[in-house]
Protein backbone atom coordinates (compact mmCIF):
# COMPACT_ATOMS: atom_id res chain seq x y z
CA UNK A 1 0.00 0.00 0.00
CA UNK A 2 1.22 3.18 -0.89
CA UNK A 3 1.25 6.03 2.03
CA UNK A 4 2.45 9.51 1.56
CA UNK A 5 4.69 11.42 4.37
CA UNK A 6 3.83 15.07 4.61
CA UNK A 7 6.77 17.38 6.02
CA UNK A 8 5.44 20.23 8.05
CA UNK A 9 8.51 22.35 9.66
CA UNK A 10 8.86 26.10 10.55
CA UNK A 11 10.35 27.82 7.63
CA UNK A 12 11.51 30.99 10.07
CA UNK A 13 13.69 28.12 12.24
CA UNK A 14 14.78 27.23 8.98
CA UNK A 15 15.56 30.25 8.16
CA UNK A 16 17.48 30.62 11.89
CA UNK A 17 19.81 27.85 10.67
CA UNK A 18 23.29 28.10 10.84
CA UNK A 19 25.79 26.87 7.25
CA UNK A 20 27.01 23.81 9.31
CA UNK A 21 23.76 22.97 10.48
CA UNK A 22 22.22 23.61 6.99
CA UNK A 23 24.43 20.74 5.51
CA UNK A 24 24.18 18.79 8.41
CA UNK A 25 20.30 18.88 7.51
CA UNK A 26 20.71 18.53 3.63
CA UNK A 27 23.28 15.44 4.31
CA UNK A 28 20.52 13.80 6.76
CA UNK A 29 18.31 13.86 4.38
CA UNK A 30 20.14 12.71 1.54
CA UNK A 31 20.89 9.50 3.78
CA UNK A 32 17.46 9.12 4.77
CA UNK A 33 16.14 8.88 1.01
CA UNK A 34 19.26 6.81 -0.22
CA UNK A 35 17.91 4.03 2.75
CA UNK A 36 14.19 4.07 1.08
CA UNK A 37 15.68 4.21 -2.27
CA UNK A 38 17.72 0.84 -1.32
CA UNK A 39 14.79 -0.43 0.43
CA UNK A 40 12.87 -0.42 -2.80
CA UNK A 41 9.87 1.27 -1.18
CA UNK A 42 10.21 4.87 -2.21
CA UNK A 43 7.86 5.87 -5.50
CA UNK A 44 8.24 9.74 -5.02
CA UNK A 45 9.11 12.49 -2.72
CA UNK A 46 9.92 16.36 -3.35
CA UNK A 47 11.41 19.37 -1.33
CA UNK A 48 8.45 22.29 -2.30
CA UNK A 49 9.82 25.71 -2.36
CA UNK A 50 9.15 28.45 0.68
CA UNK A 51 5.74 29.03 1.24
CA UNK A 52 5.47 32.76 -0.29
CA UNK A 53 5.75 31.51 -3.45
CA UNK A 54 2.48 29.67 -2.83
CA UNK A 55 -0.60 30.25 -5.01
CA UNK A 56 -3.76 29.13 -3.60
CA UNK A 57 -7.23 28.87 -6.28
CA UNK A 58 -10.80 28.81 -5.31
CA UNK A 59 -13.86 28.44 -6.70
CA UNK A 60 -17.20 29.56 -5.51
CA UNK A 61 -19.93 30.30 -7.36
CA UNK A 62 -18.21 29.48 -10.81
CA UNK A 63 -15.81 32.13 -10.02
CA UNK A 64 -12.30 31.43 -9.80
CA UNK A 65 -10.25 33.65 -7.01
CA UNK A 66 -6.51 33.44 -7.02
CA UNK A 67 -4.55 34.61 -3.82
CA UNK A 68 -0.89 34.62 -3.46
CA UNK A 69 0.63 32.93 -0.41
CA UNK A 70 -1.31 30.47 1.58
CA UNK A 71 -4.58 29.81 2.71
CA UNK A 72 -4.37 29.87 5.75
CA UNK A 73 -1.66 31.04 8.98
CA UNK A 74 0.39 28.23 10.80
CA UNK A 75 3.40 28.20 12.55
CA UNK A 76 4.47 24.79 10.34
CA UNK A 77 3.77 24.86 6.50
CA UNK A 78 4.22 21.75 4.34
CA UNK A 79 8.03 21.56 3.44
CA UNK A 80 8.20 18.50 1.33
CA UNK A 81 7.06 14.73 0.90
CA UNK A 82 7.81 11.27 0.37
CA UNK A 83 5.36 8.59 -1.01
CA UNK A 84 6.42 5.07 -0.32
CA UNK A 85 4.86 1.81 -1.32
CA UNK A 86 5.01 -0.59 1.91
CA UNK A 87 3.22 -3.19 3.25
CA UNK A 88 1.30 -1.64 6.35
CA UNK A 89 0.65 1.01 8.66
CA UNK A 90 3.43 0.17 10.98
CA UNK A 91 5.93 0.05 8.47
CA UNK A 92 5.04 3.49 6.95
CA UNK A 93 5.17 5.06 10.53
CA UNK A 94 8.31 2.65 11.47
CA UNK A 95 10.07 4.67 8.21
CA UNK A 96 8.53 8.16 9.30
CA UNK A 97 10.37 7.97 12.60
CA UNK A 98 13.00 7.64 10.51
CA UNK A 99 12.77 10.55 8.67
CA UNK A 100 14.82 13.60 10.32
CA UNK A 101 11.77 15.87 10.35
CA UNK A 102 10.72 13.83 12.91
CA UNK A 103 12.49 14.78 15.18
CA UNK A 104 12.07 19.17 14.36
CA UNK A 105 8.66 19.29 12.87
CA UNK A 106 5.54 17.48 12.33
CA UNK A 107 5.20 14.29 10.17
CA UNK A 108 1.57 13.42 8.90
CA UNK A 109 1.35 10.03 7.46
CA UNK A 110 -1.57 8.87 5.22
CA UNK A 111 -2.89 6.28 3.12
CA UNK A 112 -3.27 7.35 -0.65
CA UNK A 113 -6.28 6.27 -2.16
CA UNK A 114 -5.88 5.93 -5.69
CA UNK A 115 -8.21 7.40 -8.20
CA UNK A 116 -11.41 5.20 -9.23
CA UNK A 117 -11.60 3.03 -6.27
CA UNK A 118 -13.84 3.38 -3.80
Amino acid sequence: MEYILLIFRSEAELKEMSPAQGVEMTAAFGAYTEALQKAGIMRGGARLRPVETATTVRVRSGETKVLNGPYAETREELGGYYIIDVPDLDTALSWTARCPAASYGTMEVRPIWPLGQD
